[in-house]
């Protein structure tokens, strides 16, 4: 019994400890994963930052130093309305040489929006209406309104080339001239250049697939148009943060079938007042790097939460070792292994406690049990009582609890029971008994039996010291009798 106790306490102890140690693994793995989290939400934050501010630095280099190139673009303009207002047949025009004049393209726009002429011809033909739907929008206005426009960076739809663009109305409306410069070549975006800045990202950062800037019309700065168009998923993506001003995110699939996600940024330049006022930064980016580390950390802490539990065993056996025996001891009669009166009275109480039904109380006295001592020695009464204690525990089973309560006194206590079966448990503790004592061959002969009280006390007695008293008046009546017998209080 005092094995199986130890057993108890060291399963009890492992359990308990085990829910401690997983709480607070479990606690520690979730902040260091939320920590993860963070950190790559931090680093996109920090991605995003950078690249805002390198278009913002390029732009406002552009509004301070570079103010001569509209200039340029205005007065070219207005010498070519000179050359319409001359000869509107601009079939008849020499464009190339207009191109090799002014180190600019030429484009004519009809009232269509489409290109007509230009010294580009592989734009001629180019439909605004269908390409881009905003900027025809925006030409429709400037047509009707005749002044001078010119927007800050752009591209060209063939090449991707970074360009800056101008447009003025000829006075009959009937076409637009637009003239494109490309700014690459220029000084100030080599000095600041924002592409190297997002090539130069998407490699420190192996969780950036790339980095885009968005015109107006959802084409990559620096990619041909062709080679930048978004995806239905991506193209709401970016009109709502377009129209919205507010970051949104959408996950897709890639070629591979690898999760990317496509973050858009909205970006409003402070230095640039034309149709390319607004862009939008789209990061594309895998969270392949976080789940590795978040893989990381589930494995370490499963390591943990093995190394913690090993741990707790071996000190729960050690434990086990050293307080098991006095704890049990603390409970349990050293000699029979039965429950002691300590057990006895706090089992008891507990008992009348939460029962619903009858409770019943057998006290159990060994008749004679004195002589055994006498004439065998204490050792041999030891003996008997251990073969008492097992007879007695036989008889009971699971029905009950049976106790030692010092000398030769046991008791029995029957929960949810009646008065049937307590005197039938009675009957077989004085059979049980009496052939115990006479299957030891020492005490053959003599007179040991059993006298045994009986008390019932339904749930409305809670009180341990009454059933005791009825128990105990009930066993010294059996004892006056006679002994050998049983005796029910009341």
């Amino acid at each position: 019994m005092w094995r199986s106790f130890r057993i108890k306490l060291v399963v009890t102890m492992v359990i308990f400890a085990a829910v401690i140690a997983f709480v607070i693994a479990t606690i520690n793995h979730k902040r260091i994963s939320d920590q993860a989290i963070q950190n790559n939400a931090f680093q996109l934050e920090s991605i995003e930052a950078t690249v805002e501010y390198s278009l913002n630095t390029i732009d406002k280099a552009y509004y301070y130093f570079d103010n001569d190139v509209a200039e340029k673009m205005k007065a070219n303009t207005r010498e070519m309305l000179e050359l319409y207002e001359n000869n509107p047949a601009v079939d008849t025009w020499d464009i190339q040489n207009l191109k090799k004049k002014y180190e600019m393209d030429v484009y004519f726009i009809n009232p269509d929006n489409v290109i007509s002429h230009s010294s580009n011809e592989n734009d001629i033909g180019m439909d605004f209406n269908e390409c881009c739907g905003k900027l025809a929008k925006i030409l429709d206005t400037r047509r009707e309104a005749g002044a001078f426009y010119h927007d800050g960076m752009d591209i060209a739809q063939a090449t991707g080339e970074i360009t800056k663009y101008s447009y003025m109305a000829t006075p009959d409306k009937e076409y637009i001239i637009e003239l494109s410069y490309s700014l690459q070549e220029g000084d100030i975006f080599k000095d600041f250049n924002f592409l190297t800045v997002t090539h130069d990202l998407e490699k420190s950062y192996p969780s950036i697939n790339e980095i885009n800037i968005l015109n107006l019309g959802g084409l990559a700065l620096g990619d041909p148009a062709e080679e930048s168009k978004l995806s239905p998923e991506r193209r709401t993506a970016f009109e709502e943060t377009l129209a919205e001003g507010e970051t949104t995110e959408v996950r897709t699939l890639n070629d591979k079938g690898e999760a990317v996600i496509y973050h858009y940024v909205p970006y409003d330049s402070g230095y640039d007042f034309g149709s390319t006022q607004n862009k939008v930064v789209e990061i594309a980016y895998n969270e392949q790097e976080l789940e590795s580390i978040l893989k990381g950390h589930k494995e370490s802490f499963i390591l943990q939460l093995a190394f913690i539990l090993v741990i707790t065993i071996i000190i729960a056996l050690i434990i086990s070792k050293w307080v098991s025996r006095p704890m049990y001891m603390a409970f349990h009669d050293s000699l029979t292994g039965l429950r002691n009166r300590a057990a006895f009275e706090e089992d008891l109480d507990g008992i009348l406690c939460e029962s619903e039904g009858e409770t019943g109380l057998l006290m159990i006295d060994l008749d004679h049990f004195k002589s055994v001592n006498d004439l065998f020695g204490h050792a041999d009464g030891d003996e008997l009582l251990k073969n008492m204690a097992t007879s007695i525990q036989s008889t009971i089973h699971s029905e009950g609890k049976a106790y030692r309560l010092g000398g030769d006194e046991f008791a029995i206590v029957l929960q949810n029971t009646n008065r049937d079966k307590a005197e039938l448990v009675a009957k077989q503790v004085i059979t049980a008994v009496n052939e115990a004592v006479t299957e030891y061959y020492k005490t053959r002969g003599l007179d040991l039996t059993a006298s045994i009280g009986i008390a019932l006390v339904d749930d409305e007695v809670k009180d341990v010291s009454e059933i005791y008293k009825r128990a105990d008046r009930a066993l010294y009546e059996s004892k006056g009798r006679g002994k050998n017998q049983y005796r029910v209080y009341g």
